[in-house]
């Protein structure tokens, strides 16, 4: 009997996302503290940094299918269109028990597919023209398993919230160094809040973290992606009960040179196999959006 299940897997890959989203947690309120601490920002401030926070997160959240969707110029389809693929789709939506997605295409040859949607009665799925003609039936179905399982473990609302955390992460860093450079960290009141050498110390601890919160901020969203990936083809093994559809799948997408020209890094993590091409290197294991294909085959395979 082999010693990991389909069930180990999901189990293990949902361990690790919630530890990392506490991570995640922990870096951006411990670096907005440490900036309040440095500048010695009153509290009508925060108020302020926490109204602007939510309209950015609220506009983001809701916005961000449609953009996507048009920034991969993807057109809706109807049944009609494109039978088998609906059929595909609906099938495994009954045996999820989840409502039917919005079927969008993509008019690339380079095969590659993703799923979008803050939950799943608004969720869409994408696919393009080059895996329909590229993959048989059944890795078809694979792919498309892996996807709704995205949206079945409500993947696509967390990486919508991981990606405006970094952007949060990001834009806040670009104030505290703006904020210091133009010399507002030597103002009377900054320096009655901060004097001596603790005020330095603080100051210098802020300095850090606002260069490497964004990095740090992109590692953890780098390692959430890849960890709802294993998470989506364990899932989606289970749909399908046929762990090497998806394993064929990811094979034959992988070995596919053709890249993705509406992709870009925004998208990349969105896709079931990284669509921008050549972005492999020794770091590649730490920095990129995806596990290794090989790593994603042999656990499918050993399911």
């Amino acid at each position: 009997m082999k010693s990991r299940t389909i069930y180990s897997h999901i189990e293990s890959a949902k361990r690790a996302t919630y530890l990392l989203m506490f991570l995640f947690a922990l870096l951006v309120s411990g670096f907005v503290e440490v900036i309040g601490l440095a500048l010695g920002l009153g509290w009508e401030v925060g108020i302020i940094a926490l109204v602007l926070s939510t309209i950015y997160l609220v506009i983001s959240y809701y916005a961000s299918s449609s953009l996507v969707l048009a920034m991969s110029e993807a057109r809706p389809i109807a049944e009609k269109d494109n039978v088998e693929l609906y059929r595909i789709v609906e099938n495994l939506c009954i045996g999820s028990g989840l409502p039917m997605p919005k079927i969008y295409i993509i008019d690339d040859t380079a095969p590659n597919a993703f799923a979008t949607g803050r939950d799943p009665k608004h969720a869409s799925i994408a696919v393009t023209t080059g895996l329909l003609q590229k993959l048989n039936r059944l890795e078809l179905e694979g792919v498309i398993a892996h996807e709704l399982s995205h949206v079945k473990n409500y993947d696509t609302r967390l990486m919508v919230l991981v990606v405006m955390l970094v952007g949060l992460v990001a834009l806040l860093a670009d104030f505290f160094l703006r904020f210091t450079w133009f010399g507002a960290g030597a103002r009377p009141r900054n320096r009655g809040k901060g004097e001596g050498a603790g005020g330095a110390i603080l100051l210098a601890v802020a300095l850090l973290m606002a260069i490497l919160a964004p990095i740090a901020a992109q590692l953890i969203k780098f390692a959430v992606s890849r960890r709802r990936e294993l998470l989506a083809d364990a899932s989606g093994a289970l749909l399908t009960r046929y762990p090497e559809g998806l394993a064929s799948a990811l094979e034959k997408i992988s070995r596919d040179r053709e890249p993705l020209e509406v992709a870009n890094k925004a998208t990349a993590h969105l896709y079931i196999v990284n669509p921008l091409k050549g972005h492999e290197s020794w770091l590649n294991s730490l920095f990129s959006t995806h596990p290794p294909i090989e790593k994603r085959v042999a656990a499918l395979r050993s399911m």
